[in-house]
């Protein structure tokens, strides 16, 4: 999620942090639906200097690039706040076995 969408769902506009939300979100989709070629494009954000951006990528790349994107969740969850919890959310769901980003 972009810096509006948190700031957006920090302010309690849920609406506009939604849509913000929703619009990553299809830029991703878009990205992996070329495969690993996508997924290649989606590793540089691992090393973006907003945590979000970096949370984003990982959570999504868990499967393609394990060993990196945990690494970048797990630094995330150490923090409080929503997106350490998103972090922290995407970790436990790959533990689980529920984690479904990329089936791949």
């Amino acid at each position: 999620m972009g810096r509006s969408g948190i700031t957006s769902i920090w302010r309690g506009d849920a609406k506009t942090g939604n849509k913000h939300a929703r619009k990553y979100g299809a830029a991703v989709d878009k990205l992996l639906a070329h495969g690993d070629a996508g997924r290649e494009a989606l590793l540089v954000l691992l090393k973006h200097e907003r945590m979000d951006v970096r949370v984003m990528a990982a959570a999504h790349l868990l499967r393609y690039r394990t060993a990196e994107a945990k690494a970048v969740l797990e630094e995330a969850a150490k923090g409080q706040g929503l997106v350490p919890f998103e972090a922290g959310q995407a970790l436990k769901r790959w533990e689980e076995g529920t984690w479904a980003l990329d089936p791949g």
